[in-house]
């Protein structure tokens, strides 16, 4: 017993089209990293906090 072949048609441009919004998508930059900016200003903080307490304590 042969079985016929199915007839469907897969048409290829709904592939196509998925791979050119995919490639047309813009990735997000990456943001600079703020923990440089966090550190500098805890420093400042103690700095301010250090001289405070010697210019109260002189």
């Amino acid at each position: 017993m042969v079985m016929a072949m199915s007839d469907e048609y897969v048409d290829p441009s709904g592939n196509t089209e998925a791979f050119r919004s995919f490639v047309h998508e813009t990735e997000e930059e990456a943001r600079p990293s703020r923990l440089p900016l966090i550190i500098s200003i805890a420093v400042l903080a103690v700095i301010l906090i250090v001289l405070a307490a010697f210019l109260a304590l002189s």
